[in-house]
């Protein structure tokens, strides 16, 4: 077989054979966008892995306690004078506004006033954190579907975070995992 340069016939010189030279090929415009895509999702997973490790569930879990317990504490404080002496106003509020079902309203003032009162004290040391969570849960759902149906974006975000607790408990930071419970 003659070479590029030889002659196919003698004293005649052929024309070289071109040899086919690979042409890059432009990558299609969403190769691109996949690729940003990629380094995107990846800075994104990063930073979240990152906010993880520094919040966690142990600093989510005291900040939800510190929060609701403060939120059940102080509306508590409303309905006593003095240490727990419930009040005139909040018998009145029972009886007049809230008209719980099957409880009579000065029974449901004393209750009320009383876990509030328990309950995020309970709640802020992390002791009895899942039992606390869920009376709070109780209380709430009560106080959604008798008392006030139209506050239900600050219910639902009360209901969020004692769920969380009830679920999760607790975290490190509190009496519960220093007597060893979850």
């Amino acid at each position: 077989m003659p070479t590029p340069m030889e002659p196919s016939q003698p004293g005649r010189p052929t024309e070289p054979v071109p040899v086919p030279v690979p042409v890059p090929v432009p990558a299609p415009a969403h190769a691109h966008a996949t690729s940003r895509t990629t380094r995107l999702r990846a800075s994104w997973n990063a930073c979240a892995d990152l906010l993880e490790r520094r919040i966690g569930h142990e600093l989510f879990a005291l900040t939800a306690r510190v929060a609701m317990a403060t939120i059940f504490f102080l509306s508590g404080r409303t309905k006593v004078t003095g240490l727990l002496t419930v009040t005139e106003g909040t018998y009145a509020l029972f009886r007049e506004e809230y008209r719980l079902p099957l409880l009579p309203p000065e029974l449901a003032a004393h209750l009320a006033a009383y876990a509030e009162h328990l309950f995020p004290l309970l709640l802020l040391l992390g002791l009895a954190t899942r039992l606390s969570a869920l009376a709070l849960l109780g209380m709430t759902l009560v106080i959604q579907f008798f008392v006030y149906p139209d506050a239900w974006p600050t219910h639902l975000s009360w209901t969020a975070l004692l769920l969380y607790l009830a679920g999760r408990g607790g975290g490190r930071l509190s009496v519960d995992r220093a007597l060893g419970l979850r």
